[in-house]
C-alpha cells in the first residue's frame, strides 16, 4: 500500500510530515510527500484542517482515492485523527478501516461546472441592492426570497457557513442538499432540507448596474453571477470516501467541537 502526504504549506516550521511518514513506514505502508494529490498511490493524508481537506479532497474524489485527514487546525470535522493520536495509523496497515462516503455538488454556471465537498454561496457586492433570489427545485418555486444571499450546501457542508447561518447539523453521510438564506428581508426566511435527486436552479432579478452577486465554491471566489442568469446545482456523480479510524469520528466531533467551549 502506497499513500502520498498533503500538507497544509501555510504552516510550516513543524516536523508532522516526518512524524507520519515516520508512522506509515512502521506500520508497512510506502509514504511519500507531495505538494498535491496525483495518481501512483492507493490513498491521500492530508495535515492541516478541514481546508486542506476541501483544498486536495476534490482531486482525490477525481482518482477514485479514499482520504484521510489528520488534524493540526482548529475544528477539523472532516479530519479522522489528531496529532495525539497518530499510533491509530497502524489500523491502516492491517485493514482496519472503512470510509464515509460524502455527497458533492456540481455547480453550473456560465457554462462552467464547479465542484463543491461543503457549499456554493450566492452572496450580494458589498455596496450592491438587495437582490430577489428564485430557487427552483425541478420545475417547482421553492423560495422567492430578498436576501444578501444564499448558501447552498451538502450535508458535509452543514457544519461550516451554513450552521453559521442558523442551519441544522446533518450527518454527513445522508445525500440532501441544504437551503439556508443570509439575512433574508423576511420573518420566514428559513433553512431547507431539500432531496438531492431534484437539481436546484437560482436565478435574481435585477439590474446590471445596481445588482450585483458573485458565487463561491467551497470558500473560494468564482465568477460573477449577473441578473437572469441560472446557476444549476445538482448532485455529483463525483464522491469523496473519507478514511474512519475506530469509527464514527463525525458524532465525536460534534460533542466535543461544538457542544462545548472551544479553548
Amino acid at each position: 500500500m502506497k499513500a502520498i502526504i498533503c500538507k497544509n504549506m501555510k504552516k510550516p516550521g513543524d516536523d508532522s510530515v516526518s512524524v507520519v511518514m515516520e508512522r506509515l513506514r512502521a506500520a508497512g505502508i510506502e509514504a511519500e510527500f507531495r505538494d498535491g494529490v496525483s495518481a501512483g498511490c492507493d490513498l491521500v493524508i492530508t495535515i492541516g484542517g478541514d481546508g486542506t481537506i476541501l483544498h486536495h479532497g476534490k482531486a482525490a474524489a477525481r482518482l477514485g482515492l479514499p482520504l484521510l485527514g489528520i488534524n493540526t487546525g482548529r475544528l477539523g470535522f472532516m479530519t479522522t485523527l489528531e496529532l495525539d493520536e497518530l499510533d491509530k495509523l497502524e489500523l491502516l496497515g492491517g485493514g482496519q478501516w472503512r470510509t464515509c462516503s460524502r455527497m458533492m455538488l456540481d455547480v453550473i454556471i456560465g457554462g462552467n461546472t464547479f465542484l463543491a465537498l461543503n457549499d456554493v454561496v450566492f452572496l450580494k457586492c458589498l455596496n450592491s441592492k438587495l437582490p430577489e433570489f428564485k430557487v427552483f427545485a425541478g420545475d417547482n418555486i421553492i423560495s422567492e426570497i430578498r436576501a444578501d444571499g444564499l448558501i447552498i450546501s451538502t450535508p458535509t457542508g452543514s457544519t461550516a457557513y451554513a450552521l453559521s447561518a442558523g442551519g441544522p447539523i446533518i450527518e454527513p453521510w445522508l445525500d440532501c442538499m441544504e437551503l439556508s438564506p443570509l439575512c433574508a428581508h423576511s420573518l420566514f426566511g428559513r433553512p431547507m432540507i431539500l432531496s438531492s435527486e431534484n437539481p436546484l436552479t437560482v436565478s435574481f432579478d435585477g439590474s446590471a448596474e445596481a445588482h450585483r452577486v458573485y458565487a463561491s465554491v467551497d470558500g473560494e471566489q468564482g465568477p460573477e453571477f449577473t441578473a437572469g442568469e441560472k446557476a444549476v446545482i445538482r448532485k455529483s456523480a463525483l464522491r469523496l470516501n473519507l478514511i474512519d479510524l475506530g469509527g464514527n469520528s463525525f458524532h465525536g466531533a460534534v460533542n466535543k467541537k461544538l457542544m462545548k467551549p472551544l479553548k
